[in-house]
């Protein structure tokens, strides 16, 4: 079983998985000027809200082989990709646009320690305001895809 995934250079690397093509796409774009430790803390963020909204996301459990459960994770890849402050405010606006699915992370959740301060620091900025540092968007591939239009494959 194998599926045919695009490293950032455009080379096609295979994986040893079912070849399978979605119609949807999971996809977090991250600001270009994150730490690493940024990165993953939001992206890991981001991700989190898709499964709690849209059950469709969320393949079956896991068990090994002595029968030992796991939870169930995302039945599909999850895409990254980054690009400037700019990039990022533009496909937040096409996101809300197209209606699709999403979650943000701005940058004043940094300072944040708890989830009613995290919510508290959204909701006192306006939507053209908000210091955008990541988008999760979730939809129809083409519309995911002009969604992120301009923005990278995470390194």
């Amino acid at each position: 079983m194998q599926t045919t995934y695009k490293t950032p250079g455009g080379a096609p690397r295979q994986s040893r998985c079912m070849s399978t093509r979605f119609d949807t796409k999971i996809a977090v774009l991250l600001r270009e000027d994150l730490e690493s430790w940024q990165r993953l803390n939001v992206t890991a963020f981001l991700v989190s809200g898709l499964g709690t909204r849209l059950p469709e996301v969320i393949g079956e459990p896991y068990e090994d082989a002595d029968q030992v459960p796991y939870l169930p994770m995302f039945r599909q890849p999850v895409l990254v990709f980054e690009g400037a402050k700019e990039t990022l405010r533009t496909a937040h606006a096409r996101a809300l646009s197209r209606a699709l699915p999403r979650a943000v992370f701005t940058g004043d959740l940094f300072a944040t320690g708890h989830d009613e301060a995290n919510r508290a620091a959204v909701r006192a900025v306006g939507t053209s305001d908000l210091d955008l540092v990541g988008l999760a968007v979730y939809g129809p591939r083409n519309a995911v895809d002009k969604v992120l239009k301009g923005a990278r494959m995470h390194p």
